[in-house]
């Protein structure tokens, strides 16, 4: 069993691992983590997943000093016979102790395997949870010697140690956003995390290698993305110069990470492009309408949702028509934030059934809740997980 550290909007995670794992081995264990039955996790093709690791001790309710005791007890005989320097962080999670509590148990463990002639680095803790960016620049949870202990306690009390299988590659995902050769923040920046989680809420994680089309490709953040999860990609847009833009990126994509992309590009309107079969999945960012730095006026916002809603409506029905029954589609539509912080969505989704098109149905979270945005924005992109019927 795993224990998957989830990010800052928790139900976008937890909807993604759901999806990939399915709900059977999907579960809440705090607000902030899940637990996913599963032999496997990689976090490199999660979005929504900070740190991920290995359960290897559950207990009881318990207070941080018997914790903490248990972990000196388990790890001193674990690594009496290591060979060579262990480097260990310890990240704890909920709990109400501050990070001086974290490193005194790190170094108890330390002064413990000392006198076993087992020579050991401590990261230190200025908080109680090491930041993502520490866990992955010094690589933990990436070899035997490099080890991240994931503490968690639970929302029902009980506790899990884990040892960390890694933390997100914060490295990798800037470099593939801000080192491709093409960008353009008119169109939105679609953060590749997000394209990840995504293109994961049309997957299994036992899927095989399948054709994913997003019908407005822009500069082919998502494209990208599934060509590194080994997908074959299909992608189209209104503009001929976003065409070029997801072209050249998918070029710069192949050559640095030396793959072999199988893709098709060209210029289409989503809304009576005929596209190529197969489709075997959808994964695409709509149609958001126009930027705003603070709320609309209602005459403006109704003007834009109008807009929006014939579009992105439009494009369904056409797609609808030429995809089989089963096939899933993640859409990002906006959804515009109020004052108020409320939301005001689109009218479409209400009759989404009318369009052809069932809500894939979450165990674990509210479709309502795949809301991704910012405090400081105004135009959020909500998630419609569909299947068609």
């Amino acid at each position: 069993m795993y224990i998957a550290i989830l990010g800052r909007q928790p139900s976008l995670g937890m909807a993604e691992l759901e999806h990939l794992y399915g709900a059977q081995n999907t579960r809440w264990f705090s607000d902030q983590s899940a637990t996913v039955k599963s032999d496997t996790l990689s976090i490199e093709r999660l979005g929504g997943t900070q740190k991920a690791g290995r359960v290897v001790i559950e207990l009881p309710a318990s207070d941080w000093h018997r914790v903490s005791q248990k972990i000196v007890q388990a790890y001193v005989q674990a690594w009496s016979g290591a060979e060579g320097k262990i480097t260990l962080g310890i990240s704890v999670y909920g709990f109400n102790i501050d990070g001086r509590e974290v490193q005194k148990t790190g170094i108890i463990l330390k002064q413990k395997l000392k006198k076993n002639n087992v020579s050991l680095r401590l990261i230190p803790n200025s908080d109680a949870v090491l930041n993502t960016a520490t866990a992955h620049h010094n690589k933990l949870g990436l070899s035997n010697n490099k080890v991240e202990l994931l503490v968690v306690k639970g929302g029902n009390g009980n506790i899990i140690v884990a040892e960390s299988t890694g933390a997100q590659n914060i490295t990798a995902l800037a470099r593939r956003d801000q080192e491709r050769p093409k960008r353009d923040a008119f169109v939105g920046m679609l953060p590749p995390k997000l394209a990840q989680m995504m293109i994961n809420m049309t997957t299994k994680v036992d899927t095989p290698s399948i054709r994913i089309l997003d019908p407005f490709c822009g500069t082919g953040v998502i494209l990208q993305e599934a060509a590194l999860m080994n997908h074959a990609v299909y992608g189209t847009d209104l503009s001929e110069k976003m065409v070029k833009y997801s072209q050249q990126n998918l070029e710069w994509l192949a050559d640095t990470h030396h793959l072999t992309i199988d893709a098709t590009v060209h210029q289409g309107d989503a809304m009576d492009t005929k596209w190529q079969a197969p489709i075997d999945a959808i994964a695409c960012e709509s149609y958001l309408g126009q930027p705003f730095s603070a709320p609309p006026s209602p005459a403006k916002l109704d003007e834009v949702r109008k807009n929006c809603n014939f579009i992105i409506s439009t494009f369904l029905k056409n797609i609808g028509s030429q995809i089989e029954s089963g096939t899933p589609l993640c859409v990002a539509v906006p959804a515009w934030k109020s004052v108020n912080n409320d939301f005001t969505h689109l009218p479409f989704i209400r009759q989404i059934e009318t369009l052809g098109f069932e809500r894939y149905e979450f165990k674990n979270i509210d479709q309502d809740e795949l809301l991704y945005f910012r405090e400081d924005q105004i135009v959020a992109r909500e998630l419609l997980v569909l299947v068609k019927k």
